[in-house]
């Protein structure tokens, strides 16, 4: 019934704590655009692609308890954090078994960057584009990002990496 959420609860189990309310929204659509089985609607948005749907469910599993949220004060902006609470813990109990390749992924993507992660995913939101109009479409959608060229091969470096270790062709 709550296999949405329970999903959610399982990815932040498994990266220890998700730090950040973009990182987390990259990070799952990332793993998404990796065919892990995640099922959450996503649109081009200000910081990259994202899932109105998954922020109502996180906003749920906090009201829930399943989670925790916490609010780091950084001066310029507020970072939110979220943890799997002890009641969480065992909500997992009733999910399905994670993908036994989701694990190794997770830790690739929490070692990245938030503004990283948003390159990758934008990246893969026009990856029906061949390479070069992919590159173009960032240049347009993310122009104030000024990402170098050498930032750009890095990011389709990780996504083939990705695709390697999920075993997405």
């Amino acid at each position: 019934m709550l296999q949405e959420h329970a999903r959610i609860v399982q990815f932040i189990a498994m990266a220890g704590e998700a730090r950040g309310r973009k990182k987390l929204q990259k990070m799952i659509y990332i793993a998404k655009k990796m065919d892990f089985p995640f099922s959450e609607k996503y649109e081009l948005h200000m910081y990259g692609p994202y899932s109105e749907e998954l922020t109502l469910r996180v906003e749920e599993l906090c009201e829930m308890g399943f989670l925790k949220e916490s609010c780091t004060d950084k001066g310029s902006y507020v970072q939110y954090s979220y943890n799997v609470t002890e009641e969480g813990g065992r909500f997992l109990e009733t999910a399905n078994a994670p993908h036994e390749k989701l694990a190794d992924c997770i830790e690739r993507l929490n070692g990245r960057s938030s503004r990283f992660l948003e390159l990758v995913s934008t990246l893969l939101y026009f990856d029906y584009l061949p390479k070069d109009e992919q590159i173009a479409k960032v240049h347009i959608v993310k122009n104030k990002l000024n990402f170098t060229e050498d930032e750009m091969q890095d990011a389709f470096d990780f996504i083939a990496e990705l695709q390697a270790c999920s075993g997405v062709a």
